[in-house]
């Protein structure tokens, strides 16, 4: 019998604590590699979430029980042109050689995944575990071969689209609010068959329900919503409703829950913050190549922009998990888990950087779900649609 939710989350108790340290724990959508490219910014030291942004490091995994997950190489979306394929091919490429340098640099610590069967002795042997993903299809270009550099570099997972249509797929919040192929375009179904090909999981977050909808026709594997959440809840075009919920079951996939306030319910405008913010964040991309220095008086901006113009409405742990609940409502737990979308703007009250993941093992506990419902949650779920893949590739 499962019980409601609590209304506000409460201090872990330690036997939910031991259990999530127990547990295998992964987060399918981790935007932490553009930390690694932070002037003076090392992984292996700790940090705080309001002094310098960012929400996972080694020493807040071990805290909060990450065992690992799926590091993005996100790509922005640019123009359709060819001068903006090879920039965004290069951007990405060296993003990718920015995770296994975290790797290589680390033996002790963090270890490559190729395969679902990979993730459960690098846990055993107390390391974090490093799957690859791809988020934005965008730096292949139009060159499909270019997935199978990718592929080898370790990424096993990868979305079409972002903010934007792209050559391959609608995007969900495209600007002109109107779709472009109506789903997948010609070159995006070339891209799904050469995923199916190569066993990469195709990921449909930040695509249009018309692409989940070609992606579940046409693939020949389970499809991954690596960072999404419920339309039930929020109507969000970045979420689905619950027919897309039942269609991605139905076909072995999952939804991993994300974190990001602005699709976890209606947030009021704040705009003297938006506008500074806005400001700030242009700024920063003209600063491309970032001194310490420079970092530094950014950041003490944006410290700035927090005392003067504090955020009045935030999203709450207690939002994150209506849409959990939902879709464990609506599909259950073999077709439910986790990407909060950590240092790419997830993060709610209550649930601020990695520390604070046990509370959702609590809140699991509490509201009634088994130790082997929340493993597959935290892990077996994404691990069986990875499996899944790998099964269905060519040999």
């Amino acid at each position: 019998m499962l019980l409601p939710l609590a209304a506000q989350a409460q201090e872990v108790p330690k036997a939910a604590a031991q259990l999530h340290q127990r547990l295998i724990t992964l987060d399918s959508h981790l935007d932490t590699p553009a930390s690694l490219d932070l002037p003076g910014w090392s992984i292996e030291e700790g940090h705080e979430v309001h002094s310098d942004y960012t929400q996972v490091d080694l020493p807040r995994m071990k805290k909060g029980g990450l065992d690992g997950g799926f590091w993005a190489i996100y790509t922005p979306q640019g123009p359709l042109t060819q001068e903006g394929f090879q920039n965004a091919r290069d951007f990405a490429l060296l993003r990718g050689v920015s995770i296994r340098e975290m790797v290589a640099a680390d033996p002790a610590n963090f270890q490559l995944a190729l395969e679902a069967k990979d993730a459960a002795p690098i846990a055993k042997a107390g390391k974090r575990i490093v799957y690859m993903s791809m988020e934005n299809a965008y730096p292949l270009g139009e060159d499909i071969s270019l997935l199978r550099t990718f592929h080898a570099m370790g990424v096993r997972v990868a979305g079409f689209a972002h903010f934007a249509h792209n050559q391959f797929a609608d995007s969900s919040t495209d600007p002109s609010k109107k779709p472009r192929y109506g789903g997948l375009s010609p070159l995006g179904k070339e891209l799904l068959r050469e995923m199916n090909r190569l066993g990469v999981v195709p990921d449909a977050s930040h695509s249009s329900d018309q692409v989940l909808d070609d992606l579940l026709a046409l693939s020949k594997t389970p499809v991954l919503l690596t960072h999404s959440g419920c339309k039930a809840i929020y109507d969000h075009p970045r979420n689905i409703d619950d027919d897309h919920l039942k269609a991605l079951a139905a076909k072995g996939g999952v939804i991993q829950m994300n974190a990001y306030g602005a699709y976890l319910r209606e947030i009021k405008p704040n705009p003297e913050r938006q506008k500074a913010l806005a400001a700030l964040f242009a700024q920063m991309r003209e600063d491309a190549k970032l001194s310490p220095e420079k970092r530094a008086e950014l950041l003490a901006k944006r410290q700035e922009i927090d005392r003067l113009y504090p955020e009045a409405d935030r999203a709450t742990f207690d939002d994150f998990m209506a849409h959990m609940m939902h879709a464990l409502k609506v599909v259950g737990p073999d077709h439910v888990g986790i990407g909060l979308d950590w240092d790419g703007g997830g993060g709610v009250a209550g649930m601020e950087d990695v520390r604070d993941l046990p509370k959702i093992t609590a809140a699991l506990l509490k509201a009634g779900y088994s130790e082997a419902d929340i493993q597959k949650i935290w892990s077996g779920n994404v691990l069986r649609v990875l499996a899944a893949a790998e099964a269905a590739k060519e040999k």
